[in-house]
Order: structure tokens, then sequence, then C-alpha cells
């Protein structure tokens, strides 16, 4: 227990852990592999008006917070064994809780394109806007 323990506090330590709990779009950067993601957010239109947080975790603390260490585990597991891909996809589950940024923050447009009695995520913003909020 007690070496779990250790290994856990240092790692939390080593890596940071701590600037995860908080809306700093600079802790994502944290990890070298998400760099370039960082350096294309801080060009962005996007930077004025949303963190990496407000795309990327659903609004509710309970789900936010679950969210941040579900992908933080899954993150750190591939980037400890090496396994993350050179180019970096969404995963489905995350894609929709962008989606589900887009239709919270440009509700007019999302009716715009999709029409009043479109189903929900029926048309992603992400097909055709992939780099907003990380231009290349």
């Amino acid at each position: 227990m007690g070496v779990a323990v250790g290994v856990g506090g240092y790692t939390f330590v080593y890596a940071r852990g701590a600037s995860y709990l908080t809306d700093d779009a600079a802790s994502c950067a944290n990890c070298h592999v998400m760099r370039e993601y960082y350096d294309s957010w801080l060009k962005s239109s996007h930077r004025a008006v949303a963190v990496c947080n407000d795309c990327h975790t659903p609004a509710s603390w309970l789900s936010k917070y679950s969210t941040k260490a579900s992908n933080g585990f899954w993150h750190s597991l591939a980037f400890t064994t090496g396994r993350f891909p050179d180019v970096i996809r969404i995963k489905p589950h995350n894609r929709q809780i962008t989606q589900q940024a887009c239709e919270k923050c440009h509700p007019s447009v999302v009716e715009a394109m999709n029409g009043p009695h479109a189903v929900q995520g029926s048309l992603l913003c992400v097909s055709c806007h992939a780099s907003v909020g990380h231009p290349r």
C-alpha cells in the first residue's frame, strides 16, 4: 500500500497532477505530445472565448472531472507505454462532448445547419470544422 501511495504521489507531483484540476489551458501542454495542440489553440479565434475544458469536458462538475480522470488515465497509459498515435484522434465519446459544447455556444448556427427538427448530433460540427479550435 505504501509503495502504491509513494509511486502515485511521485507521479502526481512529477506530472503536475494538481494543474489538471484547474481550467488553465497551459496544463494540457504539460505532456509534450499535446504541445502542438496547445500552440495551435493559442493562434485560434477560440482562445479569446474558450479554454480546453470548455470544448473537451462536459459542463456539469461530476461529468467534467470523471471525463478528465478517464482521459487522463488513458492518455498517461498511452504516453507511458509509448502507444499513442503520431496524429492524435478524438474518440467517439469525446467527439460527442465537443459537439455538445459547439451546440451550447453556437445554438443558432447549429439550428440553421441542422434545421429546427433535426435529430441532435446528426451533423457533427467537427466534420467540417476540424481545425477551428486547433488551426494548422
